[in-house]
């Protein structure tokens, strides 16, 4: 229980107090509308009308803070400056994509119902209007036609139908506008379509622009409308309702009533949230207009592109990343890398695995296409954004780290490992962390080639200053072909590893997590360790479940992931 109120404990309380207010919201604005201003309202619409405004109400609140997870430079901000405090509060705002799903979530849970409830009620107000036995419903939509008094029923005419008044009003245009741009921002974001076809995931998101300025405008025509505050002095509507067809007429102490629309108040709701978020992409943009100088270009194997850079005032830390840019592919995609550099290195340096057009674009565009080497004007004009913050900023606040990396994966940890590096080589005594259990899972060989030779240096470095007992590391070979396993078998008893080239030998299959951390455990009791992970949602599932449940110690897991 301890571990997981470590982990989850914060987040839980987060969303908790998230869906409390949405739920107070809800139930207020629903009552709201069950006011005495809104009775004649009611009559027409019944409790449709509450059904459409409370989720109205729940939509706005969510609005305003859908975009606030996506605003990376405010939060790098707020995660340097909550870090001195509170590192529980700061790895929070590592999970601001999960955030920013469960909210669009909500959003899409609360248009649904208003959706339908509107529909209810455009199709009562129609009736209203077409009732020819002098109803209430009738009178009430008749007011406003002639004497010039402002309207109930916002279907102004009989000869007409809902789908025309809804293509032909502020509230229904932009309705069906920020419905259909909800739709696709929410499918195209799938992970099926945002890992195969990222730039239709990208494209489709910059939607948002238009669905908030729908939302900001969808309440400009005020169609929903009830009694003014001064006409309910002179016409209580539970009175007069039974005296409607004398209102106005001389000897009548009930006058015609008066109606007036809410004014729009999403506005106030996000324009905050927009400022920020445009402040944000200013910030972007005069970063994406700094020079970026390409200093090395390697083309690994597995398909993997090495690009080592450099930019004036670029200062980075372990287990960051950027977005990068290349406008000979396209002017508005940015995409996101881990920096596997390390600060303590004169450049910066991504590792890009060849998975997509855009990918293969890059590839392309440093000549990976081609033999030989490419000349140096030739190189593509890169544009960086970053850096920012991730969880595995804080890997060496944890006496004791496990760090977990699948395929291309690893690539934070190449940050961390050559930190390390550099710090043994420098002699830095001021190193909190006093042991790193490294696993990298790969599913190919050649997968291993770009990443051996640092690791090679670290063991010979280990080796040499007598830490050998600092980074213990396990590679595990997932995938295999039948030559392959012959070849293996042949060498196994060879010094070094036949794959990696080091002297700790390559594992095959998948880690008995429950072994892992028991050992663990048992070696550090009473310790708090911290485990990374850059990888795939199950094995963050099954790991996240480690450390919540681990208890055969005194030991806490405290899980951190990448997510970008």
């Amino acid at each position: 229980m301890g571990n997981w109120a470590a982990n989850e404990g914060l987040s839980t309380f987060v969303i908790l107090v998230w869906l409390g207010i949405n739920a107070f919201l809800f139930v207020h604005f629903y009552m709201a509308f069950l006011t005495e201003r809104f009775y004649y309202t009611r009559v027409i619409l019944g409790h449709a009308l509450s059904w459409a405004r409370a989720p109205a109400a729940c939509l706005n609140f969510n609005c305003m803070l859908v975009l606030l997870p996506v605003c990376r430079n405010l939060l790098s901000f707020l995660r340097g400056s909550v870090q001195r405090c509170s590192r529980t509060a700061a790895r929070q705002l590592d999970r601001n994509l999960t955030f920013h799903k469960l909210v669009a979530y909500m959003i899409a849970f609360h248009t649904a119902i208003h959706i339908l409830a509107h529909l209810f009620n455009f199709e009562r107000f129609m009736g209203a209007q077409l009732d020819s036995n002098s109803s209430l419903e009738y009178v009430l939509s008749q007011i406003g036609n002639e004497d010039g008094k402002a309207f109930l029923n916002p279907i102004r005419t009989s000869d007409t139908n809902p789908t025309y008044v809804m293509f032909t009003t502020i509230a229904g245009l932009t309705g069906v506008v920020i419905t259909l741009a909800l739709i696709l921002m929410i499918t195209s974001s799938m992970e099926v379509i945002r890992r195969s076809y990222f730039e239709v995931f990208w494209y489709t998101h910059h939607l948002f622009v238009i669905f908030f300025i729908g939302l900001v405008l969808h309440g400009v025509g005020r169609i929903v409308r009830g009694q003014t505050e001064e006409d309910l002095k002179v016409h209580d509507p539970k009175v007069c309702e039974k005296l409607y067809e004398t209102w106005g007429k001389n000897g009548t102490f009930c006058p015609v009533p008066n109606f007036a629309g809410s004014p729009p108040m999403t506005w106030k709701w996000v324009v905050g949230p927009m400022f920020l978020y445009v402040c944000e992409r200013l910030v972007r943009f005069y970063r994406s207009q700094q020079k970026v100088v390409i200093t090395k270009v390697v083309m690994h194997p597995s398909k993997t592109l090495e690009l080592q850079m450099k930019m004036k005032g670029f200062q980075m830390e372990v287990g960051q990343y950027v977005f990068l840019q290349c406008s000979s592919i396209s002017q508005l995609e940015w995409h996101p890398f881990t920096l596997t550099s390390a600060p303590e290195e004169d450049h910066f340096s991504v590792h890009i695995r060849i998975v997509g057009d855009w990918t293969q674009g890059l590839y392309e565009a440093c000549g990976g296409d081609k033999p030989g080497t490419q000349e140096a004007w030739k190189l593509p004009k890169m544009g960086v954004d970053g850096p920012f913050g991730t969880a595995s900023e804080d890997v060496f606040r944890y006496e004791v780290v496990m760090l977990v990396g699948a395929g291309i994966g690893v690539t934070p940890f190449a940050s961390i490992l050559k930190s390390v590096w550099y710090k043994q080589v420098q002699e830095n005594s001021n190193v909190f962390t006093k042991k790193i259990y490294f696993y990298w899972l790969c599913p190919e060989t050649e997968a291993f080639e770009w990443f051996a030779d640092l690791l090679q240096s670290l063991e010979g470095q280990m080796l040499e200053k007598g830490m050998t007992d600092f980074l213990s590391y396990n590679i595990y070979l997932t995938r295999w072909k039948e030559t392959e396993a012959a070849h293996f078998r042949v060498h196994h008893e060879a010094e070094n590893d036949p794959i990696t080239g080091l002297k700790q030998k390559t594992l095959y299959g998948k880690p008995n997590w429950d072994n892992e951390f028991n050992a663990i455990g048992a070696k550090h009791p009473g310790s708090k360790v911290g485990v990374f992970l850059c990888g795939p949602t199950a094995l963050a599932k099954a790991l996240e479940k480690q450390c919540n449940t681990y208890s055969k110690s005194d030991a806490d897991f405290i899980f951190n992931k990448e997510n970008f």
